[in-house]
């Protein structure tokens, strides 16, 4: 084992023991460094702003969180998503357009105002919004990601089935060098006659990313088997070399 080539071999295991070491060091970082907002946090109620800006995705500790903002509503934009549950019922969203009111570019945030239990009431409601839309409000609600976007069916290309603002950015009017906000709010007060979204709070994560401790413990294994390796190829090598020596000393 104290060969030249075994030595250079224990030299290059220490070096690749090493990277796993770091690795397995940054991975135990990442899950000290990821921890979740304090218990509670989502529930105050915060300036939108101060949670994530136009375009931004909204960080992970923020989902769900509470936030208000003022704005009036595009009149045309009113628009209806469908498969939305309210607890095991199944039914509609009714979607506006806010325009930030104040922002120093035109800005729009999305807003899930409220429950339909079909297609016929979140028209109606439509209807009733688009007439009354025009002052500004100040509207409260939580926010959550964009769902991604989804073709419509070839038999209604006009309907949508995923909450996303991309998707009803491409419905809304006056939208040239439009900002917009990544996630959409769920408005905590509905309008139109329709019935509040039920929209729980998000459940609190474990102050220990334990993902990435399996994967800093994993790297640790990997570092023992590469000792374990060169120690095992190096043995073998002896042992098949005092084999032979001692056939020939029987010869």
């Amino acid at each position: 084992m104290l060969r030249g080539r075994w030595i250079a071999m224990l030299l290059l295991c220490l070096v690749v023991a090493g990277v796993f070491a770091w690795l397995g060091q940054w991975q135990l970082g990442r899950a000290v460094e990821s921890d979740p907002a304090p218990p509670g946090a989502t529930e105050e109620v915060v300036p939108l702003t101060s949670v994530v800006e136009p375009g931004a995705y909204l960080p992970a500790p923020s989902i769900g969180q509470k936030a208000t903002t003022r704005g009036t509503w595009v009149p045309d934009d009113f628009l209806v998503v469908g498969s939305r549950f309210n607890g095991a019922d199944e039914g509609y969203w009714v979607t506006g357009q806010l325009r930030i009111a104040d922002a120093r570019t035109p800005t729009s945030i999305a807003v899930a105002i409220g429950w339909a239990p079909d297609e016929r009431t979140a028209e109606a409601a439509v209807d009733r919004l688009s007439r009354e839309a025009g002052a500004v409000v100040e509207v409260s609600g939580r926010l959550i990601p964009d769902e991604g976007a989804k073709p419509p069916p070839r038999t209604d290309p006009q309907r949508m089935d995923r909450m996303s603002p991309a998707m009803l950015l491409g419905r809304w009017h006056d939208a040239d060098g439009l900002f917009v906000y990544r996630p959409f709010l769920t408005a905590a007060e509905p309008l139109g006659g329709l019935v509040r979204i039920d929209s729980p709070a998000p459940i609190e994560q474990s102050p220990v990313n334990w993902l990435n401790v399996f994967y800093a413990v994993e790297w640790a294994v990997f570092a023992g088997f590469a000792f374990y390796l060169w120690y095992r190829l190096a043995r073998d090598a002896w042992e098949r070399e005092v084999e032979e020596i001692e056939e020939r000393g029987a010869e």
